[in-house]
């Protein structure tokens, strides 16, 4: 991966040392006045105070506020009383980094790290302690070398970003990460990530293949000098638990030059009722080539007061049209699929598709974040191990029926290579067994925040669904996903018991367990902390 030219000797020899390097040493080299403030802290490590100035933002600063919005991906959470950064530093290489994690430590803040801005709850960059913000908006460097079918990828480079760098290489390799281009890879790896390649090689961090990572003490590892647990650990067990990713180094893997997609709509009247329950069978033993995405409205129909529920199913096939329409003819019939609405493109073209953009979209605007649309909403999750039956989904269309249109149900088929994998193999355990995986969300682009009384109303709809659903999702535990972060489920975290409500959510109970275990090992003071953030126990997991 290609490092920036620093400006300092010092730092020169500091990023030398990296490997090895720990804060006693480097207070040995740079002698820092106790008490001093975090902004002098910084600048005493720099010969160059001009850059720092750059780089480093205080709420006095003009940048300040502006920098703090640009990643913030939920616009619900763009509101004079969400809790802000005391400092923002967004750092253009590692050894600011290690200042600032350092200078943080001294002055007594915690550290947030935002990498894309789309965590759920904002948790990267509000909290309700002094903090300090590392953006890692300047670090987003991508090196793709097709001989090796491999990347090296900075934390603040988003999934738009390289699905472009690659395409810029070659149609025959692809990374099996999620459909939104604005995404920040520092952190979607480090809770697992799914996309549409999921059902033919798996999640995102099952082809991560090492990693640029800072521990609490500001020595930066890869995959050998860390172990294997520290690499199973941040691989779907929530990243930011444990330290600060640098870079991720991917597997690419193989694609075809074309890759066929397909958009289709079903109405109750059209038999979308029937139609998805088969789906629900059909799709964990299809072809590991084929991956429909489904996604659930309800609408009025034409300009009357009855309304219908409408089903879009999005299908992208890693192979020619032909032999997708003779698939779907022989397997599923009853989902329509004729060769006149499915389209031959390149796997980077699909992902504007997938993202609701035209295929002829010029591949360009997967680099700027600022063109594409923000979230303003409020989402759950749920995995679903056996079909819903049709009694279950006519239940669930009526719920939808009561909704103000302010709602969608985003559904993604399991089985295939995710299916191959032990629940414990990465700490993503939604394995074996999952036949879909749901998002749950109500927006409030219409409103002025989501606490007005109708973003109240649709909130409490939405959990209404949550309840509806609880018979027709997985159970001992509920399973939720990490990514999708829901501090409705819970943030005790003083003892087990406390936090396995919702920790088992997450992980179920034998990964967080051994999470546990590595985040006493290599943070037992616990300084990367936040909700639902891997716990540190006083009292031993074998007491428990």
């Amino acid at each position: 991966m290609k490092t920036t030219r620093l400006n300092s000797p010092v730092f020169f020899s500091i990023l030398i040392l990296s490997f090895s390097v720990s804060w006693a040493a480097l207070s040995s080299i740079l002698d820092v006045t106790p008490g001093e403030d975090f902004l002098g802290c910084i600048q005493s490590y720099s010969n160059n105070v001009t850059s720092i100035s750059e780089l480093v933002f205080t709420s006095g600063n003009a940048s300040f506020l502006p920098t703090w919005q640009v990643h913030v991906q939920n616009t619900k959470f763009l509101k004079s009383s969400t809790p802000k950064p005391s400092v923002i530093v967004t750092p253009v290489e590692e050894t600011l980094v290690q200042t600032t994690l350092y200078c943080a430590k001294k002055q007594g803040y915690e550290l947030r790290m935002r990498s894309g801005g789309h965590d759920y709850e904002g948790l990267s960059y509000i909290a309700d302690v002094p903090f300090v913000m590392l953006d890692f908006t300047n670090m987003r460097s991508i090196d793709v070398d097709v001989g090796s079918s491999t990347a090296w990828v900075q934390a603040g480079a988003a999934l738009g970003a390289v699905y472009y760098a690659i395409s810029q290489k070659t149609d025959t390799l692809y990374f099996p990460a999620g459909v939104c281009p604005t995404v920040g890879v520092g952190g979607y790896m480090g809770g697992g990530g799914y996309g549409n390649l999921l059902r033919k090689y798996g999640s995102a961090a099952d082809n991560v293949v090492d990693v640029r990572f800072m521990d609490v003490n500001g020595n930066i590892m890869n995959r050998k000098s860390m172990g294997e647990d520290l690499f199973w650990a941040i691989r779907g067990g929530g990243v930011s638990s444990f330290g600060i990713v640098l870079a991720w180094k991917l597997r690419l893997v193989p694609v075809p030059e074309k890759v066929t997609v397909f958009v289709l709509n079903k109405t109750l009247e059209d038999g979308a009722t029937e139609i998805f329950h088969k789906y629900q069978y059909i799709m964990r033993n299809i072809d590991r080539n084929l991956h429909i995405r489904s996604q659930v409205v309800s609408q009025y129909i034409g300009n009357s007061t009855k309304k219908t529920i409408r089903i879009m199913f999005d299908g992208i096939y890693q192979g020619k049209r032909n032999t997708l329409v003779s698939l779907l003819d022989k397997y599923f019939p009853e989902l329509g699929v004729t060769r006149e609405i499915c389209e031959e493109m390149r796997s980077i073209q699909s992902t504007l598709v997938f993202w609701g953009l035209p295929s002829s979209a010029p591949i360009e605007i997967l680099l700027n974040r600022s063109a594409i649309a923000k979230l303003n909403d409020k989402t759950k999750s749920d995995y679903v191990r056996i079909p819903i039956p049709i009694s279950g989904l006519k239940k669930i269309w009526r719920k939808f029926m009561e909704n103000d249109e302010s709602a969608i149900l985003i559904i993604n088929p399991f089985g295939g290579r995710m299916a191959d994998f032990s629940e414990t193999e990465i700490p993503y355990p939604h394995r074996a067994g999952v036949v879909l995986q749901m998002l749950k969300s109500v927006n409030f682009h219409d409103q002025t925040s989501d606490t007005t009384p109708t973003s109240l109303k649709r909130i409490a709809w939405l959990q209404s669904l949550d309840e509806l659903l609880t018979p027709y999702v997985s159970k001992n535990p509920r399973e939720a996903y990490v990514n999708y972060n829901d501090l409705d489920l819970g943030v005790g975290n003083s003892n087990y018991k406390e936090a396995s409500v919702w920790g088992e959510r997450y992980w179920k109970k034998a990964n967080f367990k051994k999470l546990i275990k590595i985040k006493a090992k290599v943070d037992p003071e616990n300084y990367f902390r936040r909700p639902q953030s891997i716990p540190v126990f006083s009292t031993s997991l074998s007491d428990i």
